[in-house]
């Protein structure tokens, strides 16, 4: 990074909350445009969520206009070592961190979310948008398909119609119908967004450790089991917490 320059991500605790850091995506000029420098910030403020164990709540959420409107385009095929590029990449692979910090992570999403950039919000636990918020998956068009999940996270959470939508046939949609179909947790006023992350995140803080944690495996597990799998895990996960009548 040259001197001076402003740091692709800002990772902060909140101010009242120490137990909840924010990852702020800062290349506004870019509309958050995801770049190296992106991915080695993001990794970093992921490496610290899952090294601390004081944190409970990762935020994630993009300064400016918008949200993130994707992969940097002007990045691509500019890696001097085509190799060397796929080895770091293996190496620091933001999106595997993502799914497997132990903590609840929530997007804070408002203006565009296209492409990489709706991945990566589809990627958290919760994702928390304004009702004006714009969501695409545009990569068809582009000569390419998704690459951060999206063909798996997208039907999982909207439905396999809505998802052939958005995804083959490039339609985008607001962050009301995002909420209205189930692929964000809540739309608000664009005005609200701060306080109503603010609020989830604080309320999903205050949960005990140890069943925060076992609520967080239960539900990342067992989106990929049978049902008997996943009632089994659950079983198992609740025998390991206190009785709390006792």
């Amino acid at each position: 990074m040259s001197a001076g320059r402003a740091p692709a991500v800002i990772a902060e605790r909140d101010a009242d909350d120490a137990r909840i850091l924010t990852l702020t995506l800062n290349r506004p000029k870019v509309l958050n445009a995801y770049d190296r420098a992106m991915r080695d910030g993001l990794f970093e403020g992921l490496a610290l969520a899952a090294a601390d164990s004081s944190i409970a709540v990762v935020v994630l959420r993009g300064a400016g206009r918008a949200f993130s409107s994707g992969g940097d385009l002007h990045e691509f095929g500019t890696a001097p070592s085509p190799m060397r590029a796929r080895d770091v990449r293996q190496m620091r692979d933001v999106w595997q961190a993502l799914c497997a910090v132990p903590r609840v992570t929530i997007a804070s999403v408002h203006g565009l979310a296209a492409g990489g950039g709706l991945e990566m919000a589809l990627l958290c636990d919760l994702l928390i948008c304004t009702r004006d918020a714009r969501l695409s998956l545009p990569e068809t068009a582009l000569g390419a398909i998704p690459g951060v999940g999206g063909t798996q996270t997208l039907a999982r959470g909207a439905g396999e119609g809505r998802a052939a939508a958005l995804l083959l046939a490039g339609d985008s949609i607001d962050g009301a119908e995002a909420a209205r179909i189930g692929l964000a947790s809540s739309a608000v006023p664009a005005a609200r967004l701060e306080a109503a992350t603010r609020r989830w995140a604080r309320r999903i803080a205050r949960l005990e450790s140890g069943v925060l944690a076992a609520a967080l495996d239960a539900l990342r597990r067992g989106r990929d089991l049978r049902l008997a799998e996943g009632l089994s895990l659950e079983k198992r996960l609740a025998r390991r917490l206190p009785d709390p009548g006792s």
